[in-house]
């Protein structure tokens, strides 16, 4: 089984310092859906793997964060592409969970979910926690300079493996090669 992970915000869908809040707050990066559909025909499965302190925050519900993984469904949807499925942490750093990114719970959660073996596997994301996290499991660290990429490219912490694209379609391209 082919798989990819990618981040959500900054990745799919254009970030906020104050966090996605409501349905109408999430709109897709240019490009970034059709992305999506490629990974999918081309075999890939697609899964997101997000922190959302937010509800930890008490910024917004359970019922909110489902309507915009909705939303962001169906867009891919609209796309002629497929999200398999939408792994997320509520919690905040205080919480000291194993779930939140750069921590490996989430990405072991699907590791076990899909019977899949890491090593390799593309994950893509514009923090260097999203990168920290894939160096540590053994996936592919790949970098995309929209959200918070730029400001990460130049962090001395960046995993030396990660590889580097403007964006979710050029990277895309890149693991379709």
């Amino acid at each position: 089984m082919k798989l990819v992970i990618l981040d959500r915000d900054g990745v799919i869908n254009f970030d906020s310092d104050i966090y996605i809040k409501a349905p109408d707050e999430w709109k897709p990066i240019p490009g970034s859906l059709e992305a999506i559909a490629r990974l999918n025909q081309w075999g890939y499965r697609v899964v997101v793997a997000t922190n959302q302190s937010g509800i930890g925050r008490g910024l917004f519900e359970m019922d909110t964060l489902n309507a915009i993984h909705d939303k962001m469904m169906r867009a891919v949807a609209q796309a002629g592409g497929r999200i398999d499925a939408v792994f997320f942490c509520p919690h905040t750093n205080a919480d000291r969970c194993n779930c939140r990114k750069p921590k490996s719970g989430m990405f072991e959660e699907i590791a076990a979910r899909y019977n899949a073996d890491l090593a390799d596997v593309p994950a893509v994301g514009d923090s260097l926690r999203d990168l920290l996290v894939a160096e540590a499991v053994g996936a592919q660290p790949m970098l995309v300079l929209t959200g918070k990429g730029k400001k990460t490219c130049d962090d001395p912490a960046l995993p030396p493996a990660t590889l580097v694209f403007p964006d979710l379609a050029a990277a895309a391209a890149h693991i379709a090669v």
